[in-house]
């Protein structure tokens, strides 16, 4: 077959594919089969780069990091909507519509809470896509919007140009999987999948916003050029037969059925696959949409109903502490079980000890409980007139209720944190960050893999590593003899690693790579640091009371001791290369931007480093000075507005060569 020829099948293939998925959610392919023809079609075009179109499969997770989004000028404004928060207030609307107008049709629709965005198509194919913005100028998301598969590249019909409003949301699977691997992590949690859309559409990395699985549902057109239609719901029919997942709609004549279909959309939230946080009652003729108007804030015609919150009491029977990735511990609550908006409540998040002090909750106490955004529970208030005699004031516990260790406040939040360093639950953790590319570097050992060792029971620390046997690893699912050989490879040559990626990889609080570099070159050995006085530690630069404390508190740790034996008697280096610390660039802040051609960033910067200077990765005030390589961006153009000292690469290999000699 033809390439070119072969070429257009596979995109029209995969475009189906999608459009069954994402869209009509009934697919015919399996993942191998889409990946593999996905695999094809990007063989294809790496051999004729100039076949490559915007509406290619190819193009959906393309675009490169950028550093700002751009103003959008939207050619027809996206209106917002009054809100009406009663049965009479609704009634209301809909009696001044049909004062104005005769044998009114209305239209009502789910309100999606996402993130409202214009797409644009010219010549059917997708050209651009901004979010609403204040209605008038929005911020050009195009290359982030790519990545919703439910969103078609091209249309059907090639009209000259269309513009079609929709709602960017998080799908409920997708938020409740990304909340449990942040919370795993100790991350903060998405209030609710509106705020993780809005967070996710607005990466500067397309390929951070693909990984969140955003969809689309669209529910109007705001300009079709050479296209007529009488009605919204016309206009509805008409994107679906484009392609686009469109809002579910019902037809009303009274205010009475509206107030019906409203209620159902309500008691029925819980089938959608989106959250909702109202409804949208619409007049469907589009002449009397202009026959109406808009006042200066919304137009006459539409107006969205919002659901009341539902609050609840129930009982606290007990208070939970789970200890996360990252060693914090989160409180639950456990309470009588309580249907809220839908689903059946049992636990109860309490975020921290603050939050706890704040609300003043004891086991015992009977709450008021609703879901933050329709979606986490949480507690409203105490309802203390029923509280029992003899509760007592909750306190998180001062030691980890996994290992025993010490729990620590964090000295800038509100988290307590768990202080091992062998701590089971921050086991895939602890591991994954030792084995890490700034710290020991042992290639191989990725996530999956750390997970597989610790359910074989064949490590417990990062200490254990070192003792692992390629026969025994060579046992694990998808192991074989060759990578079990390559694993323990990698891991034995990790042993010579020096002394400052090895701090690093400890994860000691407050101390990053370049503290690891700092303390290396200062102390020589991980000996003479462990024997160093708060005092001593704090007399070396940039090296503060809490970086201090924190490091004498993790060496004077059980578990720590026990760590570091293991690794001595697995003969790891417990010394370093590095040569002290210089101080000719002490006080001064670097920003590297652009491309350098003699070194690579991580050489510049260690270098800066090196005679004592900071390297940041953002321009203020602060800032000493920036050294702009080839194609330097909006940094350099920061730099020139706040009157910073731009130095070239020529300029920056003669600072250096002046200042390492000394």
């Amino acid at each position: 077959m033809d390439e070119r020829r072969e070429l257009e099948e596979l995109k029209a293939k995969l475009e189906q594919w999608s459009y069954e998925y994402y869209v009509l959610d009934t697919p015919t392919a399996s993942d191998y089969d889409y990946d593999m023809a996905l695999r094809q079609l990007e063989n294809i075009e790496a051999a004729h780069p100039d076949w490559v179109t915007p509406d290619s499969p190819t193009q959906r997770v393309g675009g490169q990091a950028i550093d700002q989004f751009h103003s959008v000028e939207h050619p027809v404004p996206l209106e917002s909507l009054q809100d009406v928060f009663s049965v009479e207030e609704l009634g209301e609307f809909c009696t001044k519509v049909g004062e104005a107008l005769e044998d009114v049709e209305l239209d009502v629709e789910p309100k999606v809470d996402g993130l409202s965005v214009a797409l644009e198509y010219e010549n059917g194919v997708f050209v651009r896509g901004a979010t609403r913005g204040d209605g008038r100028v929005g911020e050009d998301v195009t290359e982030n919007l790519k990545t919703i598969r439910a969103i078609p590249m091209k249309l059907p019909e090639a009209l000259p140009r269309l513009i079609v409003r929709g709602e960017v949301y998080m799908p409920k699977k997708v938020f409740h999987a990304l909340n449990a691997v942040r919370e795993e992590k100790g991350q903060p949690l998405f209030a609710n999948p509106r705020n993780a859309a809005a967070g996710s559409l607005r990466q500067l990395d397309p390929k951070i916003a693909a990984q969140r699985k955003l969809s689309i549902l669209v529910f109007n057109i705001q300009l079709a050029e050479g296209k007529s239609f009488e009605t919204h719901t016309e206009t509805l029919e008409y994107l679906k037969s484009q392609r686009f997942r469109v809002i579910p709609y019902t037809l009303c004549k009274t205010a009475e059925e509206c107030a019906g279909e409203i209620e159902r959309i309500g008691d029925s939230r819980e089938s959608y696959d989106f959250d909702i946080d109202g409804a949208v009652v619409k007049v469907n003729r589009l002449r009397d949409r202009e026959t109406l108007g808009s006042t200066a804030k919304f137009p006459r015609w539409a107006a969205a109903y919002k659901y009341p919150p539902e609050e609840k009491p129930t009982k606290v029977k007990e208070i939970v502490v789970q200890v996360g990735r990252t060693g914090v511990l989160t409180p639950k609550a456990v309470v009588e079980p309580v249907r809220l908006a839908g689903t059946t409540v049992q636990n109860v998040t309490l975020h921290n000890q603050d939050y706890i002090t704040e609300k003043d909750i004891r086991i015992g106490d009977t709450v008021l409980v609703r879901k933050a955004g329709e979606i986490i529970p949480e507690v409203v208030e105490v309802l203390k007139d029923k509280r029992p005699d003899g509760t007592q004031p909750y306190t998180l516990p001062t030691t980890c209720p996994v290992c025993g260790a010490a729990v620590e406040r964090d000295e800038d939040g509100a988290h307590y944190r768990c202080t091992g360093a062998e701590c089971p639950a921050q086991l895939l953790r602890t591991i994954s960050h030792f084995a890490s590319r700034d710290a020991m570097d042992i290639e191989g050992l990725g996530e999956a893999v750390v997970e597989a060792l610790v359910n074989a029971g064949l490590i417990r620390t990062p200490g254990d590593l070192y003792f692992l046997k390629a026969e025994d690893v060579a046992k694990l699912e998808r192991m074989g003899k060759k990578s079990a050989e390559n694993l323990t490879a990698a891991i034995e040559k990790s042993k010579g690693q020096d002394l400052s990626r090895l701090l690093y990889a400890f994860g000691i609080r407050q101390v990053g790579a370049k503290a690891g570099k700092v303390l290396a070159a200062r102390f020589g050995s991980l000996d003479a640091l462990a024997a160093a006085s708060e005092e001593e530690l704090t007399a070396v630069e940039d090296v503060g009371e809490i970086t201090a404390r924190s490091l004498r508190e993790w060496l004077e740790s059980p578990q720590s001791r026990h760590l570091i034996e293991r690794l001595r008697e697995a003969g790891v280096n417990f010394e370093t290369t590095l040569a002290p610390v210089g101080d000719a660039l002490v006080g001064q802040t670097f920003v590297l931007t652009g491309e350098l051609s003699r070194f690579t960033r991580k050489e510049a910067t260690e270098r800066l480093e090196a005679l004592g200077a900071k390297v940041s990765g953002s321009v203020s005030k602060k800032t000493s000075y920036v050294v702009a390589g080839e194609a330097a961006g909006s940094k350099l153009q920061k730099a020139n507005g706040l009157g910073i000292p731009v130095l070239s690469e020529d300029d920056l290999v003669a600072l250096l060569a002046k200042h390492e000699g000394q």
